[in-house]
Formats: structure tokens, sequence, C-alpha cells
């Protein structure tokens, strides 16, 4: 092959849409994550409107990377897409929120049940782990953190059956229910607590189910008591999410 046919070879251009595709994968990404964080951390309270438009400015990206991040966060409960209106921050009625702690007691003690024939101890200190982490980081100021773990615990609970289904579902009520919970709240009794968490984990691991249950429960009851009001407040999403970009 001689010296010309070598410097034909369309090398650069070929990289060019692998570079861009990577690029816009990372986008996509950090848009998410940065999306994901400011609604658990309230920093965008629920009916907050995410304008497509204002996304893109933000992100410097096109409308269809916006779009598919809003579909995955409607897809995971965080985000409702209302025809002609746009995508707003979810903000579930009173009932719903009735509605989606009821499920998640029942998928809940159905998860206990299971685990408490099958779990056993590496899995519980695996799950023992969490909550220490899910401990220091809230004593550390570690918000957003916190409140990932805070969620997490549930489903890592769910993963144990090995049902993907009901991971799935138990997935979207506990995001939408996490991002109704107050922002403050009272010393000794902070949303989703490590406390109410260890106390299931120890009832579980003596394996009496009912216990298990019954905390579950109780500690369900007192994270929809901590569900706030809506907010009416409107947020600015460039001073939000814009820092630091």
């Amino acid at each position: 092959m001689n010296k010309a046919s070598k410097a034909s070879r369309p090398a650069t251009p070929a990289r060019a849409p692998a570079r861009e595709r990577d690029n816009a994968v990372a986008v996509e990404e950090r848009m998410y994550q940065d999306i994901y964080d400011a609604i658990m951390e309230h920093r965008l309270p629920p009916r907050t409107k995410l304008t497509e438009q204002t996304l893109c400015q933000i992100y410097d990206t096109a409308r269809h990377t916006v779009r598919k991040v809003l579909a995955r966060l409607a897809a995971e409960g965080m985000v409702d897409l209302e025809a002609n209106r746009g995508a707003f921050i979810a903000s579930p009625s009173p009932a719903e929120v009735r509605d989606m702690f009821e499920l998640r007691n029942i998928l809940e003690h159905a998860v206990l049940e299971k685990l408490g024939h099958t779990a056993g101890t590496r899995q519980i200190a695996g799950l023992r782990r969490m909550v220490e982490e899910e401990r220091d980081c809230y004593l550390n100021g570690d918000r957003p953190r916190w409140i990932r773990l805070s969620a997490q615990f549930h489903l890592a609970l769910a993963e144990l059956t090995g049902n993907a289904l009901l991971v799935e579902t138990l997935r979207k009520l506990v995001s939408r229910t996490t991002l109704m919970i107050a922002k403050t709240e009272a010393p000794g009794h902070n949303a989703c607590s490590f406390d109410e968490h260890e106390t299931v984990l120890e009832a579980l691991e003596k394996g009496d189910i009912k216990a298990a249950q019954a905390h579950m429960a109780h500690h369900l009851h007192l994270c929809e008591d901590r569900v706030r009001p809506d907010a009416d407040d409107q947020f600015d999403l460039r001073a939000v999410l814009g820092k630091g970009l």
C-alpha cells in the first residue's frame, strides 16, 4: 500500500462520532445525577418545572438528551410528564401518598416474610454495613449520600428476594415517597432513620419475622408522618443545577 493510500484513510472522522457519543452519554449521566440529587436534597421541591430549553442551555446539549433524562426520572417516579405542559418534579396528592405507603407496607411485609426464611448471616452483615454507612453520613453532614443510602436500604432488602419485578415496583415507590419527606426533621426523628433500620435487622437476625415486620410497619408509618405539604415556591434551575458547569 502506498503513502497516498494510507493518507486517504478516514481515521479521524471515524473516531469523531464515537467521541460525540461518549460525550453525550457523560452529559446525560451528569444531568440525571444532578437532578436526582437536587430532588432528594429538596433543592428542587415538588412541582418545580424542568424546562427543556433551560436544561439544554445549562448542560449545552440537545433536546433529545434532555428528554431521555426526563423519561428516566419519570420511570423512577421522580418526575411527572404532563401532556402539553412539560416535566415537573413529582408531587403526589395526599391520597396517593397514603396509597403508596400502604402498598410499600404490603410489599415490604412480604419481603421480610421471605427473607426471614432465606437470609443468611453474610447477607444481614452486608445490610448492617449499609446502615453503619448511613449513620456515618448523617453524623458527618453528608445529607445527599445519607438520603440515598436510606432509600437504598429498602431496595437492598428487596433485592435479596431475587424478584426483579418486586424490586422495580418498590424502587418507584421508594423514590416517589422519599422525595416527599420533610427537608428538616426533629432530632432523633430523621427521615428513614438508620436506628429504625437497625431494629428491623436485629429482629431479622434473630429469626423473629413478625417482630421485623412490626418494626418495618412502624418505620414506614413514621416516614409517612414526615411527609411535608406541597411547596409553592418557584425555583431557578440555573441557580440549582448550573453551579460548577
